[in-house]
């Protein structure tokens, strides 16, 4: 796959990640590949009063914050995928993706705040981060992680996708 980052403009000015951006960074490329459950990504790249993706780290993969204020970064080491930060990240920035689910296809667990909630088995339309279709996905399951109603779907989608995806639309 290669060393990549996610990117974010210099300015942010759209809010959309398209640049080089501390705080929006791949997990290692030899680590991610080998990870069974995968490894979160987070997409946190502005400094604001925030630290839930810590404090729901029941691993500790989320590194403590000096300042309430610092952007999130991991120990990817210690990192379970268990998508508690997906499910408690106010901004929707956690994704967790396992990279070792087939040969061409990845799984995704990403925040669904909409109804009607898919079910294990349905096809969706996987988004990108400005709501732009880019191919299908399946779900895979769902999830409540804290057990709130808060759902976290895992959905399969092919693996050149995982850097795109960020949200699914249901299709029925």
């Amino acid at each position: 796959m290669g060393t990549v980052s996610v990117f974010v403009d210099k300015a942010f000015k759209s809010g959309v990640l398209n640049g080089e951006q501390p705080g929006a960074v791949l997990p290692p490329d030899k680590l991610w590949e080998s990870k069974k459950n995968g490894l979160v990504i987070i997409e946190c790249p502005q400094r604001i009063p925030c630290n839930p993706c810590n404090t729901s780290c029941p691993a500790g993969a989320v590194k403590p914050f000096e300042d309430i204020n610092d952007l999130p970064s991991v120990d990817y080491a210690k990192c379970t995928g268990c998508a508690l930060c997906v499910a408690t990240c106010p901004g929707l920035a956690c994704f967790v993706v396992d990279l070792s689910f087939s040969n061409e296809r990845a799984l995704i667990k990403l925040p669904y705040e909409m109804l009607p909630l898919p079910d294990p088995g349905d096809e969706v339309e996987c988004l990108d981060r400005v709501g732009e279709a880019v191919g299908p996905g399946r779900v895979e399951a769902v999830l409540e992680p804290l057990k709130d109603s808060t759902k976290v779907l895992v959905v399969s989608v092919k693996k050149n996708l995982i850097l795109d995806v960020r949200a699914v639309r249901a299709v029925n």
